[in-house]
């Protein structure tokens, strides 16, 4: 029988936590001069995985881990996984009655077990040995693929303390890949501001015109071919990685729903940003917590969702106040923020006049959400019943779609509220009455009448 995803990473890590141990083991056998089987914890191999199909052995094959980089990997995980392992660190220094600063470690809050800091994994792979320990620096750095790719980082609370104080912390993303075997999704709320979008229609569901449908298409195909043009044909030296596109148009007219089924037919998560809990009247707030957002969706190939962006990428004004450039200061860096993100970036406004200039620089696709014409509307019409009913004979859906302008969300509120007028009723039948009323109180929010 086929092992789960989860099963593959207990059995890989299994055997990583052993050999974790047995290199521990024979680091303090080494350090405190006690009798080993081993004169270096090189000697104490990793286990072999040529044929580990785990996503964790998956991962560590793909960058082609050193034994150095393996084990912080290790470090990282082990509180997470087996933290006993690290109970040795716990021992007293004597003759200061306190712990050894060379073990690192730090005490978490609920937590009572020992958490690794980057001196933890200097002492466990370099101790005394200075060249060793400076090298490590490379491995916490910028550019490599722990601090690039988002896999683990030194998180220190203390700018002006060394920098291996840090605590070694796995990001939630890999952390769920390495024990589960399937992506993290972010819970909502203040530290991430965005909920998840789903759909249970498909495109055959969605109803634009074909001017609209071809372009949205090309977003597909970036989504599709984007890295194959970038990396197999050399143009990430004159092209940036990453899609920026406006959604502008009436309401209800798909934007949203174009969104959701570009992530369902690629399978990429869409993430809409809630702006309400975004947009703050505090200095550096607002930027702060889209930076939030920005800094969790980074390399994990989000396609990110701003509806009615205007309130927050609205147009600069003249500087005449402090709160005018702290304004043009939020806009200048969300500018900066969305042309350095490599995902998908969407975002959507009813009028594109509201937008700042700069921003249409930024985008590769600009896609007018138009209302439908009368031939679209029936379709909408005709689509947007459920199968259970039946609508009255005097029910004309073609001369309704010809009569009425209104957009497929507004289509929507008024099926909603004929049908449930028939099963209030208890019968299937669609009133045409009903279907006036429905049009009549969608007409009247923009101040419209029959």
């Amino acid at each position: 029988m086929d092992m789960t995803p989860a099963q593959l990473n207990a059995a890989s890590l299994t055997a990583e936590m052993l050999w974790l141990a047995q290199v521990i083991e024979t680091r303090m056998q080494l350090y405190w001069g006690q009798t080993s089987a081993h004169t270096d914890i090189a000697e104490v191999l990793p286990p072999d995985l040529s044929e580990d199909q785990s996503m964790y052995a998956q991962m560590v094959k793909y960058y082609s881990f050193s034994f150095d980089e393996r084990m912080i990997l290790l470090l990282a995980l082990v509180p997470h996984v087996q933290p006993q392992l690290l109970d040795v660190f716990f021992v007293k220094n004597s003759t200061y009655d306190r712990g050894f600063t060379e073990f690192g470690g730090i005490k978490g809050q609920q937590f009572t077990g020992f958490l690794p800091t980057g001196e933890t994994a200097a002492f466990v792979l370099a101790a005394g040995n200075l060249e060793k320990r400076f090298s490590l620096g490379m491995i916490f750095g910028e550019h490599h693929p722990f601090r690039k790719h988002n896999i683990l980082k030194l998180v220190s609370s203390h700018a002006d303390e060394p920098a291996l104080s840090g605590a070694l912390q796995i990001s939630t993303e890999y952390l769920s890949y390495f024990t589960s075997g399937v992506a993290h999704h972010p819970d909502f709320g203040p530290n991430f501001p965005a909920k998840r979008l789903y759909t249970n229609l498909d495109w055959a569901d969605l109803v634009l015109d074909q001017i609209t449908r071809n372009e949205v298409e090309e977003i597909k195909d970036w989504i599709t071919y984007g890295n194959t043009l970038l990396n197999d044909w050399g143009m990430s030296r004159t092209i940036k990685p990453g899609y920026r596109a406006l959604f502008y148009g009436p309401p209800g007219t798909g934007k949203t729903l174009t969104a959701s089924l570009l992530g369902k037919t690629t399978g990429l998560d869409v993430y809409r940003i809630d702006l309400s809990m975004v947009v703050s009247k505090y200095i550096g707030e607002t930027e702060k917590n889209l930076g939030n957002v920005f800094d969790q969706a980074e390399n994990k190939n989000w396609v990110l969702f701003f509806d009615e962006a205007d309130a927050l990428f609205g147009k600069r004004t003249q500087t005449s106040s402090s709160n005018d450039r702290h304004a043009n200061q939020e806009v200048s860096y969300l500018l900066q923020r969305i042309e350095d993100f490599p995902g998908i970036i969407i975002l959507a406004t009813n009028l594109k006049a509201n937008l700042d200039d700069a921003f249409s620089r930024r985008f590769q696709a600009m896609i007018h959400f138009a209302l439908p014409d009368a031939e679209h509307r029936y379709q909408l019409w005709k689509q947007a019943f459920s199968p259970q009913v039946v609508l009255e004979d005097k029910v004309d859906l073609e001369e309704i779609a010809q009569k009425y302008e209104l957009a497929g969300g507004s289509i929507i509120n008024i099926v909603r509220y004929s049908t449930l007028m028939a099963i209030k009723r208890g019968d299937s039948t669609l009133l045409y009455k009903d279907i006036l009323t429905g049009i009549k109180r969608e007409l009247g929010k923009d101040g419209k009448s029959l």
